[in-house]
Parts: structure tokens; C-alpha cells; sequence
């Protein structure tokens, strides 16, 4: 055998033998006696040997095992058809498409019901296999006939002879289908059992009988039974049929293939003598045999010793490849070593174990033994019950960590296994116990308790009813045991820290590369393998398990850190880390296909590499992007790969599984961009000095593979990840710089999936919110229910015993989601991350153009951090607790108030997301102070932006955006709920909810200077939202006519949803666009009233003409509009006559009540002017069909008619007052004008619009129009209405007068 050492402390000199006896202090010779000694003391230790005096003895042991493997391949296996060694049939009896793995064990749906069976089947006995449940969904389990035909919509039970069960949906299936077992969840194993003697069959979940599903089963000849399983679309499972130990074996019961047992018996008694080796030490001076414990025994060269070992090892290491030895002999050992001993003696005794292993076997062997070894845990972690303490999961992270605790098996292991062949983040995931009994969480938390008030009800400071004595102590006693389980998980989470803290160790590159290195490597093609995979299930790691895996990363992380800090005073402390913003533009990290904040990497490198030259000294060779380009041109002519060249995808969930190249390996886009990437020639220059050609280096972007340590780390003269450093960067350094790319490979965890699920596992409060509200509504009706009513209260008390077990269920299982996800560790983590984004946009900004190259995530991250920090983890955490809260939240404000309109930043997704944000933000108290705490001039040029023209963006969140720095001032807008569906729906707690207004009046400020600045920015601004105004309402009365014509049919008509949903949203813009208006009018009147204005005659009847339309559509006697509000179709609760009237009703009495008369006279003659006015729509605000008489009262409000004095809630006296003084001032005004307007003729009419006389006459043509066509057709338009010729100037007309002042066209 090869003698390996693997930092032994012995030399080889030690190994040499002598028959000098005066050297045997030296050399540990021993006499013949001690020798016999330990030869039987060794080889005596296993069971069923006579003990022997000689060194015959290990010789019967060899004999021994001879015998049980030729008695073993003597035995003839009965009631059992196929092959021996039994595995999913892959090349028949199949129905849809499926991705079964390499090993034919494990199988993922990717189909709509796909059926596969094994290749062994049974006809008689007592026979079982498992199941490893991987995902909880549609699955359908059990056993089937070679007779049975399968397709897409009939799977496994749903034919004769044909049996399964299926947990998804409780239910056991055999054409038909009843109510059966329990619900599975990931993680849980099924075990079949089959007892063909008496012809029944059953299932049990965890090791616990669901009771006999099926009797009678058919027997006889041609009748043979296959395991079989129907899967849906992405679901997936494990099968075990005896190639490895089964879980929960079942006495009488018999896997489908024989465990080895020859080898079984083999591998044992050489463990036995192994142990034994470990338990005794040679002393030849006193010759003597000394008992130790294993963990103080220690190898010292002594050649007795290292014969036996060498014997041993000759016949135990052929056995350690297989899986099933592995996990029943060797795994057990060493669990019993985890299990018996304290950490440290544990460590000792793995440690010396593994030495062994590297010194004794191949290395071939070992590899191979340890890469068993690594996947039986993991499979064991994974599907281990869940039990109280948690002990299962702690015993295997522990042996997990005694063995990477070993520098060349960790190396191997990160290398070769961890990150290639199985996927380890499953270490440190928790599962979420879906049946709390089985957990033990009744016992950790025996008292449940509930909040009296949803979440959100808390956030909008509703009354909500006192706390009693009796829930004060509940609620305490279920703090308790939350407290209690939490110290319990935070054990598993402190020994998955530790994995990653191994992993992460970069001093132990004595023996080669450091892990940390190695585990970057890795790291980085696990998040591209996320990223670029996303939809192709089999390739992406579970959101679930991203979560647990950030958080045992961000521990790591800071460890080392802080630990480099306080080695490295110049470094920055972890609560001060950031992402430089070089690390974005020299190609060290590669960002995969990920979009950049300017665009494609290599558009970025052709349009700014004069702006990279200049500021960060880095120059792109014009050949290499020359040749990037011409790639790219030649993109659809690659040949696609064909079916035989693409690589067979397979399932990688949980086990073992030798995965083939990943599918992102071979597309061509990616292709494309890794070429760029590992070809760019980049020059680097001494920074901050001259161009000189002997002072370029060249430097080439090296692949993940390629790097070393210098080429992140950097040396003397070179920078590694931090090439290029800017002008605006500090010289001193963060931090180690490999550290920086495990931060950002976090960040980028987050954006990938963890966020989304975060957001998914607020379900189970949202949850818990519902049933407490079901047992609230209960509990009053069985107060309110007459006693005579028997009957009621029986089926009252039985709802509530319902309610409450449920509530009891997950109350518990929320205390497991908050301690897990939600507690305040895993909140400060959210917080370090965002205050990391934060710091690197600053930086990332400061370079200027450069900040184009800097990934969309990092934008992404921080407004989803924040957001989760705001919605998720309430109302147990509040944000407002964390450290530097205000800052935090101005530091956002500034961010999004600059970025949300950056030029920079290209991308429609990200500027989407960021104009979202901050109409989010400005919804809020807190936030919104926050945005008026940021510098004056980022204000103010914040609201410029949001005043830009709407034509070319994204108008409408724009427009949300104003509105809510306005909602609270305007007429009769301060609601929370709509209204007109509280007063329909006064004690529904679904109706949709709005925040509670909190205008700005600084921003209002800002608004109104800007708008009064320059000639330009107001007719601009106020063009364009009527323009919208116009589209949105004509949009929705075309969409409600439709709406209307089908419901008018006599057919069964159903109206799409998505068309109510674009109705609704038609409806909501118009609304806001009015409010919009209203703001405008009340801070700048003078831009409509005005007449100093050039443009304000113009405003002012576009304004006109639009209220009337609005009011005509809406107030009309059993127009369109109240017939469609009248259904009450679900999707349209927002319409109704008061959003949309009380907008108008604002703006109109500010035109008509406030304000000098002389602009008074100006609106209302403008308003009376345009032929669309009705006197009557006025009216209909407050109920009233028609006009009053002159000097006469009001008369009373039609109570079955709309009227805003029927919302006194929400629209106060003062209002009221205003309105009716705008009817008695339009209802005398509108009979003065008609008193006075004289009978004008048709050749007077203005010939656009025929509804005003002809008042301006065009220069050069002489064609005549009234000004409000000609000037509203000019803004767009400088071509005459009728003979097409330009229009140099308009002057005014009078046909009395025929002369007229000449004014310049606008």
C-alpha cells in the first residue's frame, strides 16, 4: 500500500523494522507474547470468533465472513421478479416526460402527470420500499400491474389493479377515491408495504401506519406487482428499494433489493476490529497492552500497530464505496463517536479517523468513501423527523463539522462534492414542521395565543379592544415557548455557522489553495447556475433553502470581518461595509448575463471607454472589443445544439447526484459573454499619472476557474478584485477582498429569491389573521344566538372547536416561521444588507458615468430589503427599533428621489421599480419626512422631475406620486375607505384600504415655485395631463359601454377580468389626474386665471371643456355610468359617483369661490362659454334634478339621489357651504349670459367646433377659426386647418370691426 500522510506528526524513518531488542524504546519492537496479546486483543473483539492465541486469529476472521458470503449468494430470493439490483425503469412502461438522475432513484415531473415504475416486481411475500418525499405536491404513490396503461390525465390509481396514495390531497386511490392518511410534506418518507399472502396493502408516513388502505388484491398468474409513482408538473421524489438502509424498516416486511449482506457482515466485524485498534496502546518497555479512550489514543509509528492497521484497511477499504456500507456501518461509528463524546474528544477521534483513512487507502478510495459519506449525511439531515431538542439534526451537523474539520478531507470535500455533486445548502436549511404534534412543539409551547387585531389593523392604529388579564397571561406563557424553541433552533444555527466558518477559512493554505478560495469558486457557479436557471426547477437551489443559507452566510461573513478589523485597524468595520464600486467595471467578478444599470457589459465598454480611461486608468484593447462586437453580430448563426449534444438534465434536489454540464453552460447568449469576458484585454495604468506605453500591464480577465489567491487578494503591484480604484475612492482598504465577493454574491442571494420568499412565508400570519377573525365572528354570533335555537348553537360550537384547533396549529407554526425567518437576528441581517446597498449606490454614484456599470440588484435589493423590513417582519419587529433607523430611511430617500429619473440608468424594469418605490415611500408618515429631510436641491430636483411633460415615461406612477403629496388637502379627500362602499358595506373588513393621508406642504412648495419659474415648465406639464385626462376617461366610458352591451344580452355572457381590471385602473387614473389638477389650480391659480399668462386663456378652456365632458358622463339620468355602477361587478369597486365627482367639485370651487372676482368673472364666463356646460350637472352634486329658481332656497336633497351632503363624514360644513354658493353663483351668471347673448348665424360659427363665435383669422392664408381651436391645434400642429399652409401668426377678428391686434404664433 502507498503510505500517504495527511499531516501525520510521524516521519516514514518510523515505519522501519529492526530485531535489535535494545531498540525497541526507539523503535516499538515488541516480543512474541505482547504481540499475541494484541492480536487477540484486537481480533477476539468481534462477535462469533473463538478467541486464539496466535496471529491465527485474524486469519478465522477473514474466514468467517467467506462463509456468510458464499451462505448469502447461496439464498434464492421468492416472490420477486427482475433484477437484483432494482431501479426506476427509465427505457419503458413510462407515460409523459420525466428527468430521472443518473442513479435511476430519483425523479422530478416535467410534464402534466408523468407515471414511471421500477424494473423488479413482486407476486408474492411481504414486500416494501420508500419514498423520499422532495416537494409536497401532486404525487400519487403506490404500486401498479405491468397491465396498467397510464396517460397525462390517469396516473398511478386511477386503474384497475392500479393502488396509490397521495398526501397532497389526503386521499388513497384505486379507480375511485376516499379520504386516507395524513398530509406529507418535504422531507417526510412514505413507506409501501405490499403483503401479498394476505392481500392487502398499506402505507406508513415516518414510520407511522396509515392503517390498511386496500384488501383483497388480485392474485394468481400474470398478476405481479411493480412500485410505481404519478407525478406532476416539477414535483419530485427519492426512491429507496434496499440500496440503502431503509428508515423505518417494518418487521415481517422485506425491501425489493437485498441489503449486502456477506459485505454487511464483513464490514462490521472490521469496524469492531478498527475500534478495537482505537481502544488499545503497546507499551513495550513495561510490555504491556494499556486501555485508552479513543479520543486520547494517538498513532505513534510503532510498526505492530501500523501492520494491523495496514491489514484492516487492506480489506475494509474496498467496502467504504458502497453506499449502503457507508451509511449503515461507517456512519453509525461515527455518529456513535458524536453522540458519546464531548465536541472536543469528538473532533479528536474523527480527526485521527480520517488521518487513517488518507495513510492506509488509496486515495481513489478515500475520495470516493468520503464523498459517500458526505451524501448519506446530507440525505440523513434532510429527511430526519423533527423532534423536540432537535437532537437527529444536531448529531449530524456535528459529525458533519468533525470531518471538514480535517484540512485535506475538507478541501476534497469543497473541491469535489459540496457544491459539484450535491447541493450543500441544504445543511442549513431547517425544515418547517408542517404537523406540530409530531415536532413536539405542543410540549415546547403548550399555551397558543393569538393577536386580538390583524397586522395591518395595528400598522393603521385602529381601536382595537384592551388586552384582559386572562389573554395578558396567555400571550406571556406562549412568549415563553416561543423563547424556549428559539434556544433550540439557534443551537442547529450556530453549528450551520460553523460549517460556513470552515468553509470560509483562508489560513489554511499550507497543503495548497486556501478553502476560502476554493469555496468562491464554487460559490460563484452556484449563483450562476441560480441566476441563469431561473424556471428550470432542476437547476435552482429552493427559496426556502436560500433563506437559511443568507443568514448562516451573513454570520460567516461578519465573523471574518471583524476579525480582519481587528488585525487591520485602517480596515472598515462590517456595520461600515460596502461594495467598492471598481469591482462593477475591471472584470474581476463576473456578473454572469445580470443586467448592468446602463446596459449590456459590452455596450458599456464601447460607449464609457474613455470615461474608464480617464477615471480609473483602465483601457479595453479596440481589437478584443472589435472582436466582441462581430461576436455578437454573429449570434443567430451559431448552430443550435443538437438533441444528442444537450446535456440530460437531472435532478438535484437532495442526494448524491453526478450532475451533467449545466444547460447554462451551453447557451449561446451566456457563451457569448464568458468569450468577452475571459478574452477583454485590459491595460492598466499607474493610477492617477500620464499614459506612457511602458507603464501599461497588461491584465486578462480570468474565468471563476483560473483565479488564485493573488488574483483576488492582489500583491504589491497588484490590486486583485479592486483594480482600477477611481479618484473618489479611499486608499484604504475595506476589507480582505475576498471577503467582498462573498458579500456581494450575498446581495445577490437576496435579490435572486430570498426576498420573494420572505414574502411567501408571511402567508401562515396572514393565516393565523383570518382564522382568529373566523373565531371572532363566532364567538359574537353564539353570544348573540337565542337559546331556544339549539339546533344553531350546536353547529355555532362546532364551528369554534374548529376554529380553535386550527388557530392552536398555527399559532405554533408561526412561533417555528418567526424563530426561523422573522426573528430579530434575521431582521438586523435585512438591515445590514440594505445599509450595504445603500452605501455602495453612494459610492457607485460618485464616479459618475461609471455607475452605469453597476448591477440592476443592488438598486433591486435595497428597495426590497426595506420593504420586507417594513411589511414582513411585523408587528412582533418594528423597523423603528433598529439602530440608525432615521438615517437609514433619508439615506433611501435620497436615492430613490435622484435615481428614479437618472439618465444613467436605462433599464424600463429597474426604472419601473424605482418609481414604485417612491410613490410607496411617499405614502407613509415616516418616509415621507424622511424624503423632506434630504438636501433642498435633491427636493427640488426630485418634483422638476416629476413635472417633466408625461409623453415618452412612466406618467402614471408619476401621477400617484403627486397625488399623494396632495391627498388630505383636497376637497373631500381624506378617506381611508372608499366611501361609497362603506356606506353599502359598513362591517366588511375586506374592503380594499388606503393609507392614512399625509400630504406635503414643503413639496407642495417646491411644486409651486417650479411651476411659476419659467414660461415653459407649467403649459408644458398641464398640456400633458390633460392630454392623459382625456385618454384615461375616453378609455373607461368605452370600456363600461362594452361592459354594459354585454350585460345587456340575453345570453350568458361573462366579462373578462382582466378588461374590469383595465376599467377600473382607467377610472382610478381619471380620478387622479383631477386631483392632480386641483393641486395645481390651488397652489398656482394664477396659471388658468391669469390672463397675463400666455397660455393661461388656452389651460383654462381645455380644463373647461374636460369637467363638463366628466360631469355630462356621469351625472346623466340613467346614463351609462349609474348603470354600470348598479351591477356592482366584482373588480370595479372603486367606481362610483363620489371619487371621481368630488375631484371636479374641487376644482371647480377653487376656479368659482376662491379668488378676486376678476378671476372669478374669467372662469365662469370660460366655463359658461363652452357648449358643453349644463346647468343641471351642477345641481346633481347636491341632489337636485333641476336648477332652482332665482332667489329661491335650495330645496331638499332626493335621498335616492347621489348628494354629497349625504358624506358629511367626509365632507364637512365648510365644503358644503362653498358648493352651494358655486350653484346660486353659476345658476345667476348662466342666466345673465343667456339674457344677454344675441342669436348669432351659422357663417359666424367658428367652423371646428360650431359652438363659439369666429375670433381669429390666420396669417398668411386668411382662414378663421375661434382662438380656442386655433391655439389648442397649434400646440401640436403649425399647418392651417383647411389649406394645410403654415401659419405664421393668428390676429383677432371682429366682424363689426374687421381689424384686430396681430399676435405671434405659439
Amino acid at each position: 500500500m502507498a503510505s500517504k500522510g495527511a499531516g501525520m506528526s510521524f516521519s516514514r524513518k518510523s515505519y522501519k523494522l529492526t530485531s535489535d531488542a535494545e531498540k525497541s524504546r526507539v523503535t516499538g519492537i515488541v516480543h512474541e507474547k505482547l504481540l499475541n496479546d494484541y492480536l487477540h486483543c484486537i481480533f477476539s473483539s468481534t462477535d462469533h470468533v473463538p478467541p486464539a492465541a496466535t496471529s491465527r486469529t485474524c486469519q478465522s476472521v477473514w474466514t468467517s465472513c467467506y462463509r456468510w458470503t458464499v451462505k448469502m449468494r447461496k439464498a434464492r430470493v421468492e416472490g420477486r421478479l427482475g433484477p437484483s439490483t432494482v431501479v426506476l425503469d427509465h427505457t419503458g412502461g413510462f407515460e409523459g416526460l420525466l428527468l430521472v438522475d443518473d442513479d435511476l432513484l430519483e425523479v422530478i415531473g416535467h410534464s402534466n402527470f408523468g407515471t414511471i415504475r421500477s424494473t423488479t416486481c413482486v407476486y408474492k411475500g411481504k414486500w416494501l420500499y420508500e419514498v423520499l418525499i422532495s416537494s409536497q405536491g401532486l404525487m400519487q404513490i403506490g404500486w401498479c400491474t405491468i397491465s396498467c396503461r397510464f396517460n397525462h390525465e390517469e396516473g398511478v390509481g386511477d386503474t384497475p389493479n392500479s393502488y396509490a396514495y397521495d398526501g397532497n390531497r389526503v386521499r388513497k386511490w384505486n379507480v375511485t377515491t376516499t379520504n386516507y392518511g395524513k398530509a406529507w410534506a418535504a422531507g417526510d418518507i412514505v413507506s409501501c408495504l405490499i403483503d401479498l399472502d394476505a392481500g392487502t396493502l398499506s402505507f406508513c408516513l415516518n414510520g407511522v401506519s396509515l392503517g390498511t388502505a386496500f384488501e383483497n388484491l388480485s392474485k394468481g398468474q400474470g398478476m405481479a406487482y411493480f412500485p410505481a409513482i404519478s407525478l406532476s408538473f416539477k414535483e419530485s421524489v427519492a426512491f429507496n428499494f434496499g440500496s440503502r438502509p431503509l428508515r423505518y424498516p417494518m418487521a415481517g416486511f422485506r425491501p425489493l433489493q437485498d441489503p449486502p449482506g456477506a459485505d454487511l457482515v464483513r464490514a462490521q466485524r472490521l469496524l469492531g476490529c478498527f475500534r478495537a485498534v482505537l481502544s488499545v496502546e503497546l507499551d513495550p518497555v513495561e510490555g504491556r497492552l494499556v486501555e485508552k479512550e479513543s479520543s486520547e489514543w494517538q498513532l505513534q509509528g510503532q510498526p505492530t500497530v501500523l501492520l494491523t492497521l495496514a491489514h484492516i484497511f487492506h480489506r475494509f477499504a474496498p467496502l467504504l464505496h458502497k453506499v449502503y456500507l457507508v451509511e449503515a456501518v461507517l456512519i453509525n461509528f461515527l455518529l456513535g463517536i458524536v453522540e458519546k463524546d464531548t465536541p472536543a474528544q469528538a473532533q479528536s477521534v474523527v480527526h485521527q479517523v480520517l488521518d487513517l483513512f488518507w495513510l492506509f487507502m488509496e486515495d481513489y478510495e478515500v475520495q470516493d468513501c468520503l464523498k459517500q459519506l458526505m451524501m448519506s449525511l446530507l440525505r440523513l439531515y434532510r429527511f430526519s423527523p423533527i423532534v423536540p431538542d432537535l437532537s437527529l439534526q444536531i448529531h449530524y451537523l456535528r459529525l458533519t463539522i468533525s470531518i471538514l474539520r480535517h484540512e485535506k478531507s475538507r478541501k476534497f470535500l469543497l473541491s469535489n462534492v459540496l457544491f459539484d455533486m450535491l447541493r450543500s445548502v441544504i445543511f442549513f436549511y431547517i425544515k418547517s414542521p408542517l404537523r406540530v404534534e409530531e415536532a413536539g412543539l405542543q410540549e415546547l409551547i403548550p399555551t397558543t395565543w393569538w393577536p386580538c387585531c390583524s397586522s395591518r389593523e395595528a400598522r393603521e392604529n385602529k381601536e382595537v379592544k384592551e388586552e384582559t388579564s386572562e389573554e395578558r397571561l396567555r400571550r406571556r406563557a406562549y412568549e415563553r415557548g416561543c423563547q424556549r424553541l428559539k434556544k433550540r433552533i439557534e443551537v442547529v444555527e450556530e453549528l450551520q455557522v460553523q460549517i460556513l466558518k470552515l468553509l470560509l477559512d483562508n489560513k489554511d493554505d499550507s497543503g495548497g489553495e486556501a478553502s476560502r478560495y476554493i469555496f468562491l469558486s464554487k460559490f460563484r457557479k452556484f449563483l450562476q447556475e441560480n441566476a441563469s436557471g431561473r424556471g428550470n426547477m432542476p437547476m435552482l437551489c429552493p427559496p426556502e433553502y436560500m433563506v437559511c443559507f443568507l443568514h448562516r452566510l451573513i454570520s460567516a461573513l461578519r465573523y471574518y470581518w471583524d476579525e480582519y478589523k481587528a488585525s487591520n485597524p485602517r480596515a472598515c468595520f462590517s456595520e461600515e461595509a460596502y461594495i467598492p464600486p471598481q469591482v462593477f467595471y475591471n472584470g474581476k467578478v463576473d456578473y454572469f448575463d445580470l443586467q448592468r444599470l446602463g446596459g449590456l457589459l459590452s455596450h458599456l465598454r464601447k460607449t464609457l471607454r474613455d470615461d474608464l480611461a480617464a477615471k480609473a486608468n483602465i483601457v479595453i484593447d479596440p481589437l478584443e472589443l472589435q472582436a466582441a462586437t462581430m461576436d455578437d453580430l454573429d449570434e443567430d448563426e451559431e448552430p443550435a445544439p443538437s438533441a444528442a449534444q444537450r446535456p440530460m438534465q437531472a435532478l438535484a434536489m437532495g442526494g448524491a447526484l453526478p450532475l451533467p454540464r449545466p444547460g447554462w453552460l451551453s447557451s449561446p447568449t451566456l457563451g457569448r459573454a464568458n468569450r468577452f469576458l475571459s478574452t477583454a484585454a485590459v491595460s492598466l495604468m499607474t493610477p492617477r499619472r500620464p499614459l506612457s506605453t511602458s507603464e501599461k500591464v497588461k491584465v486578462r480577465t480570468l474565468s471563476v476557474e483560473q483565479r488564485t489567491r493573488e488574483d483576488i487578494e492582489g500583491s504589491h503591484w497588484n490590486e486583485g478584485l479592486l483594480l482600477g480604484r477611481p479618484p473618489e475612492e479611499p486608499e484604504q482598504p475595506v476589507t480582505e477582498n475576498s471577503l467582498l465577493e462573498v458579500l456581494d454574491g450575498a446581495i445577490m442571494m437576496y435579490n435572486l429569491s430570498v426576498h420573494q420568499q420572505l414574502g411567501k412565508m408571511v402567508g401562515v400570519s396572514d393565516d393565523v389573521n383570518e382564522y382568529a377573525m373566523a373565531l371572532r365572528d363566532t364567538e359574537d354570533k353564539i353570544r348573540r344566538c337565542p337559546k331556544r335555537r339549539k339546533d344553531i348553537l350546536t353547529e355555532l360550537t362546532k364551528s369554534q372547536k374548529v376554529f380553535s384547533e386550527k388557530l392552536d396549529h398555527l399559532s405554533r407554526r408561526l412561533a417555528w416561521v418567526h424563530a426561523t425567518v422573522y426573528s430579530q437576528e434575521k431582521m438586523l441581517d435585512i438591515y445590514w444588507l440594505l445599509r450595504i446597498c445603500l452605501r455602495t449606490i453612494e459610492h457607485g454614484d460618485r464616479t459618475g458615468s461609471l455607475f452605469a456599470f453597476m448591477p440592476e440588484f443592488y438598486l433591486n435589493v435595497a428597495i426590497n430589503s426595506y420593504s420586507a423590513l417594513k411589511n414582513y417582519f411585523g408587528p412582533v419587529h418594528s423597523m423603528e427599533e433598529l439602530p440608525g433607523y432615521e438615517e437609514t430611511l433619508t439615506r433611501l430617500a435620497a436615492i430613490l428621489a435622484k435615481h428614479f429619473a437618472d439618465t444613467r440608468i436605462v433599464g424600463t424594469d429597474i426604472r419601473d421599480s424605482l418609481m414604485q418605490a417612491l410613490a410607496s415611500y411617499v405614502c407613509y408618515p415616516h418616509s415621507l419626512r424622511a424624503v423632506e429631510r434630504i438636501p433642498k436641491e435633491q427636493r427640488v430636483a426630485m418634483v422638476r422631475n416629476l413635472l417633466a411633460p408625461y409623453e415618452q415615461r412612466p406618467w402614471a406612477q408619476t401621477n400617484w406620486i403627486l397625488v399623494r403629496l396632495w391627498r388630505g388637502c383636497g376637497f373631500g379627500y381624506r378617506y381611508t375607505r372608499l366611501p361609497h362602499l362603506l356606506k353599502t358595506k359598513p362591517d366588511d373588513a375586506n374592503l380594499p384600504s388606503l393609507q392614512k393621508p399625509c400630504p406635503s406642504t414643503l413639496l407642495q412648495q417646491h411644486m409651486a415655485d417650479l411651476l411659476r419659474q419659467g414660461p415653459d415648465v407649467a403649459p408644458s406639464f398641464l398640456n400633458s395631463v390633460l392630454n392623459q385626462l382625456n385618454w384615461a376617461f375616453s378609455e373607461f366610458i368605452g370600456m363600461i359601454q362594452e361592459i354594459q352591451q354585454a350585460a345587456e344580452r340575453l345570453e350568458r355572457n361573462f366579462v373578462d377580468s382582466r378588461q374590469l381590471k383595465v376599467c377600473a385602473t382607467c377610472f382610478d387614473l381619471s380620478v387622479s389626474l383631477l386631483r392632480v389638477l386641483e393641486m395645481t389650480i390651488t397652489l398656482v391659480p394664477e396659471i388658468f386665471l391669469d390672463w397675463a399668462w400666455p397660455t393661461s386663456e388656452m389651460l383654462l378652456r381645455r380644463l373647461a371643456q374636460l369637467l363638463n365632458q366628466v360631469l355630462n358622463r356621469v351625472t346623466a339620468e340613467r346614463n351609462l355610468f349609474d348603470r354600470v355602477v348598479t351591477l356592482r361587478l366584482p373588480g370595479l369597486e372603486s367606481v362610483d359617483h363620489y371619487p371621481i365627482l368630488v375631484a371636479v367639485t374641487g376644482i371647480l370651487v377653487r376656479l368659482l369661490v376662491h379668488g378676486p372676482a376678476s378671476e372669478t368673472e374669467r372662469a365662469t364666463s370660460v366655463l359658461l362659454a363652452d357648449p358643453c356646460f349644463q346647468l343641471r350637472s351642477i345641481c346633481y352634486l347636491l341632489g337636485q334634478p333641476e336648477p332652482p329658481a332665482p332667489g329661491t332656497a335650495l330645496p331638499a336633497p332626493d335621498r335616492k339621489r347621489f348628494s354629497l351632503q349625504s358624506y358629511t363624514d367626509y365632507i364637512n360644513a365648510e365644503e358644503l357651504a362653498q358648493v352651494e354658493r358655486m350653484l346660486a353663483h353659476l345658476t345667476s351668471a348662466s342666466a345673465q349670459a343667456a339674457a344677454a347673448s344675441l342669436p348669432t348665424s351659422e357663417e359666424d360659427l367658428c367652423p371646428i367646433c360650431y359652438a363659439h363665435p369666429i375670433s381669429a383669422v390666420f396669417q398668411p392664408c386668411g382662414h378663421k377659426s375661434c382662438k380656442a381651436c386655433i391655439n389648442q391645434h397649434l400646440m401640436n400642429n403649425k399647418d392651417c386647418f383647411f389649406c394645410k399652409a403654415t401659419v405664421v401668426s393668428v390676429e383677432d377678428w371682429d366682424k363689426v370691426a374687421n381689424t384686430g391686434t396681430t399676435s405671434s404664433a405659439p
